[in-house]
């Protein structure tokens, strides 16, 4: 989340300092650089508002924590990738790999949703995805009480309607 905040400030930055140079270049009648430093203006609002609906799902995600661990091994068909991002944070809305976020539930019966979870004594996999493609990712959770796992699960389907296989304990 912080490298979304970081991303977004700097977009912000951007914004003011093209803002400023547009005008002070149009007072000075360099029309050509205004309107260019303008268009500047228009992409860095843009990006500026994609980064912060960004930050707002995040925030979102991060509020509403049912679990929070270290790293994440991210699988979809034909590719395997490991993260050892500083958070990843499984939620109610969905869940946030790094910077990387995967919302489930916002289309509908037609969108990405949270299919299955598994609890094991070392490991959470989740499946969620759509129609078109599933993504299973591996959570090392660091449990180590039975209690814990139990009252996971029991958050896990209460906030989100899947009911997490436990097994192993």
């Amino acid at each position: 989340m912080k490298s979304i905040r970081k991303q977004r400030n700097c977009f912000a930055v951007l914004l003011t300092i093209s803002i400023c140079l547009a005008v002070w270049l149009g007072l000075t009648f360099m029309l050509e650089a205004a309107f260019a430093f303008g268009a500047i203006s228009l992409i860095s609002l843009l990006l500026l508002v994609r980064q912060s609906r960004l930050l707002n799902d995040a925030t979102l995600i991060w509020d509403n924590c049912i679990l929070a661990v270290p790293s994440a091994l991210i699988s979809m068909p034909g590719c395997q990738m490991k993260n050892d991002a500083e958070e990843t944070v499984v939620s109610t809305f969905g869940i946030l790999i790094g910077s990387e976020i995967y919302r489930w539930g916002l289309d509908g019966v037609h969108g990405v949703r949270l299919n299955a979870a598994h609890i094991d004594r070392a490991k959470m996999y989740l499946t969620f995805g759509d129609a078109e493609q599933n993504i299973r990712v591996e959570l090392l959770h660091g449990m180590t009480e039975r209690q814990a796992v139990l009252d996971a699960a029991q958050r896990l389907w209460q906030e989100t309607g899947v009911k997490a296989k436990v097994s192993g304990w």
